[in-house]
């Protein structure tokens, strides 16, 4: 299997703070304060993987149940007071999978206790709000998991492309992202911020076969390719992004999104591991047990 390496930060680095060096946030994980060279990573590696294609997918499959049952538990603590609640950020360039890993990660969960937001391009009303204004009102309450497709870093990628803001506007938004998130960390938000890093040729492909597809045209949008000649810039953007906003109270991950099947195991195996790490229990009854079982027994046959 290939190896995962950011710049000044390989497997073996892997800072321990809570996270094995073994465990897939250990191998993907950005450290702090470490330089990232996008070009340098492979986007078709498959990083903490041991199986092949049939394996991994197997493997997601049942991580399903043991998610489900931890998105249980996590719900059932918030009834008796428990304030955390797990959010998965997803970030990437077009084609890298945002929607489809929405839509598996969906599966291993009850709908009832995820809030699940796709950003688009802000609205009037957004715009007229600070840049956080609106994934502030999307975040998960107490009990939930949370997903952003796209996000607040939308906000540091886009504008610093296009020239949308002033300099200065965009730098300052680094600092105000993390000292948002740290607060939210200390109120128990759980942070899961995946990049689904893409190689350029995968994403043409990609393109090529939205446009063989009729059916899915209405994905494509002429933008895209506008928005490809400006690869370099995003990268750019992408690795300054996950530089500064890399923190012990945030991190970022960086998975390898070319082998579908492997981004799928991937974003599966992050969540199992942070929701395996918050081990939430269920709230202990306020009621005695035996008394209501023996009034239960007691009742007459209607």
């Amino acid at each position: 299997m290939g190896h995962h390496r950011t710049s000044g930060h390989t497997p073996e680095e892997a800072p321990r703070n809570g996270t094995d060096e073994t465990s897939l946030r250990g191998l993907t994980r950005v450290r702090p304060g470490s330089s990232v060279d996008l070009a340098a990573l492979p986007s078709d590696a498959t990083p903490g993987c041991t199986g092949a294609k049939a394996e991994a997918r197997a493997e997601t499959t049942a991580m399903g149940k043991e998610l489900a049952a931890l998105q249980e538990r996590l719900y059932a603590a918030a009834t008796g007071g428990d304030r955390r609640r797990l959010l998965l950020v997803l970030q990437g360039m077009d084609t890298s999978g945002k929607g489809g890993t929405v839509k598996r990660v969906v599966a291993h969960f009850n709908p009832a206790g995820c809030r699940i937001r796709a950003f688009k391009a802000p609205t009037a009303e957004e715009r007229a709000q600070h840049f956080l204004w609106r994934v502030t009102r999307a975040l998960p309450k107490a009990g939930e998991v949370g997903i952003f497709d796209r996000s607040h870093y939308e906000d540091v990628l886009v504008p610093r492309v296009h020239g949308l803001v002033p300099e200065p506007v965009w730098t300052r938004r680094y600092e105000e992202i993390n000292a948002w998130e740290r607060a939210l960390a200390d109120d128990g938000v759980t942070f899961v911020k995946v990049f689904l890093h893409i190689g350029h040729g995968e994403q043409r492909e990609r393109l090529l076969a939205r446009l063989d597809k009729p059916h899915k045209h209405w994905k494509f949008d002429s933008g895209d390719i506008a928005e490809r000649e400006r690869w370099p810039d995003y990268q750019r953007a992408y690795a300054a992004a996950l530089e500064r906003c890399s923190t012990d109270a945030a991190p970022w991950y960086v998975v390898a999104a070319d082998r579908k099947w492997y981004r799928d195991w991937a974003v599966s195996r992050l969540l199992l591991e942070h929701l395996r790490a918050l081990d939430p229990r269920y709230p202990v009854g306020d009621f005695d047990v035996a008394a209501v079982r023996e009034r239960l027994l007691a009742e007459k046959t209607a």
